[in-house]
């Protein structure tokens, strides 16, 4: 089964419904199972004093307030609906992250089924019981979490009616170093739920993700823009559409990569036995009768005769016909 590509655009609109429409084109373009936005009413989901994260300070105006940031983020229901529609039209999923009650609503109402849930609300009781209350499948996104959090919140989406639920490890922080990633963590994550996993990435680069397909991510999302350089929370640790590509034309050559487990000769070797191994020959001219020995026979390409694996069970027998050096060796 191949592993699901969330090209998560989120707020890289930067509040406009005609830059949405272009990044659900590049997504469709490099190949993305999905595009994925954020829905959200700024006054319903952050305070108007709270302040912003470290990574938006640097990308976005120091004197506005988290709330003010998020407020020109904002699109509205209507754009959504329109967004979702363009979606259908050229053929590629359409999904949004739900930030408060209403918009879970309108989301429902859009008869989205599958319903992200991001990694600040992991903590948020009534936000995960009434995910869980639609039934749907839930992707549960893991920054910031401890593994009893985690348990927490599966428990609770589990027993409130979540039909399935696949669990995404992550880190919160944009972008995300290296050294913090920990996708060994996503390992111990599904050793201990046992349901299937994926990655949500945050670094600058495209090595970690494709690492997460090998290692058996089923789900893969990440950020990504139109240009990197322009304003906004999000954009610096965002992939640009040509890097996004490259992203998911590698993850698909990974997927084709893990076969079936099964240690034999792939079809497109077979040819090639003949040529690489070795056989045993004649190391000199050999005479009908003469006795093989370690003097007078060797090992040399092709493969194609008697296998080396039979030195001892031919090294004391008698040649049954004249044999010139080179000749492979026959019984």
């Amino acid at each position: 089964m191949n592993s699901y590509i969330i090209a998560e655009a989120g707020v890289n609109h930067n509040g406009s419904l005609e830059l949405a429409k272009n990044l659900v084109d590049k997504a469709k373009e490099a190949g993305a199972d999905c595009v994925k936005f954020q829905t959200f009413i700024a006054s319903q989901i952050v305070s108007k004093n709270a302040v912003k994260a470290d990574y938006q300070k640097k990308q976005t105006a120091n004197s506005e307030s988290q709330h003010e940031m998020l407020k020109k983020l904002e699109l509205s229901f209507d754009d959504f609906i329109e967004l979702n529609n363009y979606c259908k039209e050229i053929g590629i999923e359409f999904l949004s992250t739900a930030f408060d009650f209403e918009s879970i609503d309108f989301l429902n109402q859009l008869g989205m089924k599958v319903w992200k849930i991001p990694s600040g609300e992991i903590t948020n009781l009534p936000y995960l019981i009434k995910i869980a209350k639609l039934n749907k499948k839930v992707i549960l996104s893991t920054g910031m979490s401890t593994m009893r959090e985690i348990e927490d919140a599966v428990n609770i989406l589990k027993d409130h009616g979540a039909s399935e639920l696949i669990i995404l490890h992550c880190t919160t922080e944009y972008p995300t170093p290296y050294e913090d990633v920990n996708l060994n963590a996503m390992l111990a994550i599904k050793e201990k739920f046992g349901y299937e996993v994926g990655y949500s990435d945050h670094t600058m680069g495209i090595e970690v993700p494709i690492a997460a397909v090998a290692l058996g991510a089923k789900v893969i999302e990440k950020h990504f823009t139109l240009d990197r350089t322009m304003d906004g929370p999000d954009h610096k640790a965002s992939l640009e559409p040509s890097e996004l590509k490259t992203m998911v034309d590698a993850i698909r050559n990974i997927e084709l990569s893990m076969g079936t487990g099964i240690k034999e000769p792939a079809d497109s070797e077979k040819k090639n036995i003949a040529i690489a191994r070795k056989s045993i020959v004649a190391n000199q001219s050999i005479k009908k009768g003469d006795i093989l020995t370690e003097t007078n026979l060797t090992v040399k390409r092709p493969g194609d005769g008697i296998s080396p694996m039979k030195w001892f069970e031919i090294i004391g027998t008698k040649a049954i016909r004249d044999f010139e050096e080179d000749e492979l060796i026959e019984i």
